[in-house]
């Protein structure tokens, strides 16, 4: 079964130029991404007098330093945003700025705009590229001095990672989302459970999502400590695709697709390794720590570090209740919460602002929150909708598009002390804030929270 191979080999085969005596091999990459934290490739680009060799496969879009509501919060984060315009106008870089509807979020505006496809390398400046799996393509983050290179030559020296297979099978229970079910893998493998590894993720669970979910699921790969997460493209994907701005169209449109129905993993291909779950077994995930994997079904109780036989792993789990302030021995179920955000490139599609509509309508929040659609046409369609006018009539705000909270570097953050239920990847200290206590869960637990002030099982809402 030698000549048998995984997706992801199929991809990197087709794009390896040569390989070092060091065993790197210099890839070409097809897409770049680019935003308002893209400055430092670019001075090192204009440093050496290098120009950019395919602007027309380069894409720039502001997210982290936009503000979402009024001006910036000084003028060293518009400066960011302006010189991304600038930099963009200087190499004839296509570029959705402020006041353009298509401005968002990179790993929101990609698919959206066709700019993401099967069987592409995509690389940005943002360790959450792996979101473009969702749709096929081999999708990772890269640092400034990387990005410098592609721009510059429109290629990558890297090392093969290995392959890792997680298969779901099985019916979603009510109330399990994509969020819940990545939550779920991450619990199980670890926050390094994926490194040096690409996941494809496959089984009859990941075919039924729809690819707003596969976007979520494929986001956090990253959280398991993989460089990238891969979806065989189908029909769905297909579908998504078809007649979006830069997509195929016409007779390209059907070379395309007859290329990519060659993108899956051959039987008997070997991976390196393989994980599998049964999606039944999942329950509405959330956050407990200041990791992503330390998640549990909302039905459980806050782990206690003393019944914990690793010594580093007792004083790991101690540190991350004293941080976010939780007992031992509590339900997750009942924690009061201060504030809920809605959005990031995790959760901040259309499919993702329904779910957590469905959920206010007609009902009123007992905390404060924002929504924060992906992008400037995610914000259109909500409004096209009718989803503003339920969130602003629960008592939520409505905001501009942007990262803003998920981050928080443009000035959206929480107060010391605040717990936040929150829709985006990652829970780490501070990372809302100084002080910030944050929980990670779905749009429709986020909504739940809102509802009833604390961490809630969406299902006693949804009976």
């Amino acid at each position: 079964m030698a000549d048998q191979r995984t997706l992801f080999d199929k991809i990197w085969d087709r794009h390896a130029i040569t390989i070092s005596d060091d065993g790197e091999t210099l890839i070409h990459i097809d897409r770049h991404l680019i935003h308002d934290g893209s400055f430092h490739g670019f001075n090192m680009l204009d440093s050496n007098g290098y120009t950019v060799r395919r602007p027309d496969q380069t894409f720039a879009t502001p997210d982290h330093y936009v503000p979402t509501t009024g001006d910036y919060a000084d003028d060293e984060r518009r400066e960011k945003v302006e010189t991304l315009a600038r930099n963009a106008k200087a190499h004839g870089i296509p570029h959705f700025g402020t006041g353009d509807a298509r401005q968002g979020i990179a790993h929101v505006v990609g698919p959206e705009q066709g700019i993401t496809l099967p069987g592409l390398i995509m690389v940005c400046g943002d360790s959450h590229t792996a979101t473009h799996g969702a749709l096929g393509a081999f999708a990772f983050g890269i640092g400034a001095s990387e990005a410098s290179h592609v721009l510059a030559t429109q290629t990558l020296w890297q090392r093969k990672p290995k392959s890792l297979r997680i298969t779901v099978n099985d019916a979603r229970p009510p109330g399990v989302t994509a969020k819940d079910i990545i939550l779920a893998i991450i619990a199980r493998i670890g926050a390094g459970g994926g490194v040096g590894h690409v996941i494809e993720y496959a089984g009859e669970t990941i075919r039924g999502l729809s690819i707003e979910q596969r976007l979520t699921l494929c986001n956090m790969s990253i959280e398991a400590g993989a460089r990238a997460g891969l979806i065989a493209p189908d029909e769905a994907a297909f579908a998504y695709i078809k007649g979006r701005p830069y997509a195929p169209a016409g007779g390209e449109w059907d070379k395309a697709v007859a290329y990519w129905r060659s993108l899956t993993s051959d039987e008997g291909a070997m991976f390196d390794r393989e994980e599998m779950l049964d999606a039944g077994d999942i329950a509405p995930m959330v956050t407990w720590g200041v990791s992503p994997e330390d998640a549990l079904p909302i039905t459980a109780m806050i782990p206690d570090p003393a019944l914990e036989p690793d010594a580093d792993r007792r004083a790991a789990i101690q540190r991350a209740l004293d941080y976010m302030a939780l007992i031992p021995g509590a339900p997750l179920d009942g924690i009061p919460i201060d504030r809920v955000f809605i959005g990031s490139c995790t959760n901040g599609r259309i499919e993702d602002l329904r779910a957590a509509a469905a959920v206010l309508r007609g009902r009123t929040a007992k905390v404060p929150g924002f929504v924060v659609p992906g992008s400037g046409l995610v914000k259109a369609a909500a409004e096209a909708e009718g989803l503003d006018r339920i969130f602003l009539d629960s008592g939520f705000e409505w905001r501009e598009p942007g990262c803003s909270m998920c981050v928080g570097i443009n000035g959206d953050t929480g107060q010391p002390g605040e717990r936040i239920a929150s829709t985006t990847n990652r829970n780490f200290v501070g990372r809302q804030g100084a002080g910030v206590r944050t929980h990670l869960v779905s749009p429709e637990m986020a909504a739940a929270a809102a509802i009833t002030g604390t961490l809630t099982d969406i299902r006693k809402l949804q009976s």
